[in-house]
């Protein structure tokens, strides 16, 4: 079992049994009822990559190049255009949230674009590594003020440079306000982990630990089943990796650099397979 299934069967147990309803949600279904949720506040999750530990899971498949996909178009493309995500990563699940000109908007990758936040984290970890202010905060007021499709929900990563045993490691904690848990959550920390290994390549560092914080995590009212259905399921015993060319730039990557080693989607598939979520948008 993985340590991303082991969080995921006691946050989804936790949520089952201590969840609190809302009254007066802002999502809606595609039918236009209103989209409740059962939520608990104030979760982390940590996994020492080092050792051999991260967020993938077996109970559902994941899909791990979409999720880097859309990673590289917030950081590293700094985009908000909805063509280029559809054109270049295969992904349209953020076209509900289209402002009517096939952008989302000034967020996400607009954010990161117009503050330049990647290259002042890259440049802050490279110039002061003993630092403690590299941080990528996409949470920025100024922006709401602008249009824009949707509020990050995955806002920031604060990042440290850590000696150990004659080894140099790069960790990073991500603060999520939100996450839709069983379609959602695992991906979140996923991509973020894949973004921890990118960098880490980039400055000649060892990928350390990730930690997520998120302050609220949910089950969509119509997703009870599907929890229920993959709390039930057996884990496939494996030990998943991302792995990059060595030192390749960030800015250079693709989808295809980052080899996943270790996860047997067929079995997945086979064991475990795909489920369907009505969404709330």
């Amino acid at each position: 079992m993985t340590k991303g299934d082991i969080y995921f069967k006691e946050i989804v147990n936790r949520i089952l049994s201590e969840g609190s309803m809302d009254v007066n949600p802002r999502p809606h279904y595609a039918d236009g009822t209103p989209a409740h949720t059962l939520s608990v506040d104030h979760v982390m999750c940590t996994y020492d990559l080092a050792n051999g530990e991260s967020p993938f899971i077996t109970l559902r498949p994941i899909a791990i190049r979409s999720a880097i996909g859309e990673l590289l178009w917030i950081y590293r493309d700094m985009s908000n255009d909805l063509n280029l995500l559809r054109d270049k990563y295969n992904i349209t699940w953020w076209d509900e949230w289209d402002i009517g000109d096939r952008t989302i908007g000034q967020c996400y990758g607009a954010t990161v674009r117009k503050w330049d936040l990647t290259n002042k984290l890259i440049n802050d970890i490279q110039n002061d590594p003993d630092g403690r202010r590299h941080i990528i905060n996409m949470w920025q007021e100024d922006d709401f003020k602008e249009k824009h499709g949707l509020k990050p929900c995955a806002y920031q990563t604060v990042w440290n440079v850590r000696y150990s045993g004659g080894a140099t490691y790069l960790d990073c904690c991500l603060f999520q306000r939100s996450s839709d848990y069983l379609t959602a959550g695992c991906i979140n920390q996923l991509q973020y982990t894949a973004f921890l290994i990118a960098i880490a390549n980039h400055l000649g560092y060892i990928p350390g630990r990730f930690t997520w914080f998120v302050a609220n995590v949910q089950v969509y009212d119509r997703h009870m089943e599907q929890a229920k259905l993959m709390l039930d399921r057996e884990s496939i015993e494996c030990s998943p990796s991302i792995t990059l060319p060595s030192g390749k730039s960030f800015w250079d990557l693709e989808v295809d650099d980052f080899a996943v080693e270790g996860y047997p989607r067929e079995e997945i598939r086979e064991k475990n397979p795909q489920l369907k979520f009505d969404l709330g948008i």
